[in-house]
């Protein structure tokens, strides 16, 4: 790899050096500064008088966006590793719908370019590299998958029947019309979120609504517990930033001179 090459992938993949440091500050307000800006368009009274003003800026956030995905792919040796990982897929869909907006004109395409507007509010997971303890508990997510999938297949399970129950206990004048729109109401009451449009008159529908209503601070105790288990049992997160220029690979020990991941030296500036 050519100095000036391992030069930039040290400056936009890494943060353990200044020019990374302020790399990533930048990039971190430069997001930051896109999202406020995407949501501010959406305010009506806003857009009106700062149209322009937002729309430039749009425009500048954009060709940063732009620079910083061609510059990434740039610095490393197998481009193709970063354009189709997660965040190359991320930083790509930061920047494409500003360019499409351009071609999709005219009144049949306004509903496309509201929509691309709004894609651009997904710029806020190119966060999502910078947020450390993520890894962490994504990996507690995974461990923990097979537990909660169980989880919620039996609480499902017990909502199709106390739905069913409900329907056979109240009438239709209650809300309760059909077995999909009973499961959906104690969906609903079983996650304490009751929104109230569905309501058991009876007494005995009362009483079974109370047990659920119990039952629910329970059942949404249990996955938190399954997570926190398994978040607790992962191992601290390495500081080290440095990321491999052939596979992209992170949490290198200090002092690594070749990627756990490929084998290949890191540092190779020849």
């Amino acid at each position: 790899m050519k100095k000036w090459k391992h030069r930039l992938h040290e400056i936009i993949y890494e943060a353990n050096t200044p020019a990374g440091k302020l790399f990533d500050v930048v990039l971190l307000v430069t997001i930051l500064l896109s999202v406020v800006f995407v949501a501010l368009e959406s305010v009506a009274s806003i857009d009106a008088v700062y149209h322009e003003y937002l729309n430039w800026a749009e425009w500048i956030i954009t060709l940063l966006f732009t620079l910083e995905y061609f510059l990434r792919i740039i610095s490393v040796t197998k481009p193709s590793k970063y354009i189709f990982s997660f965040y190359g897929i991320i930083d790509l869909m930061s920047t494409l719908p500003k360019y499409l907006s351009l071609i999709l004109a005219g009144t049949h395409s306004l509903f496309a370019l509201k929509a691309l507007r709004l894609l651009r509010v997904f710029r806020i997971l190119k966060l999502t590299k910078y947020v450390s303890e993520s890894n962490t508990l994504i990996k507690a997510l995974r461990s923990s998958r097979t537990k909660i999938s169980v989880f919620i297949f039996g609480v499902l399970i017990l909502c199709i029947i106390f739905g069913t129950l409900m329907y056979l206990i109240e009438d239709d004048s209650s809300g309760f019309t059909s077995i999909p729109r009973s499961i959906y109401w104690c969906i609903v009451t079983l996650t304490t979120v009751g929104y109230g449009d569905i309501a058991p008159q009876t007494p005995i529908g009362q009483l079974v609504a109370s047990l659920i209503m119990i039952m629910g601070y329970g059942i949404i105790a249990v996955p938190t517990g399954i997570v926190t288990a398994e978040f607790s049992k992962q191992k601290p997160i390495d500081t080290n930033t440095q990321a491999c220029p052939h596979c992209l690979t992170l949490s290198h020990k200090e002092g690594a001179l070749f990627c756990h991941q490929c084998g290949k030296l890191i540092n190779d500036v020849n």
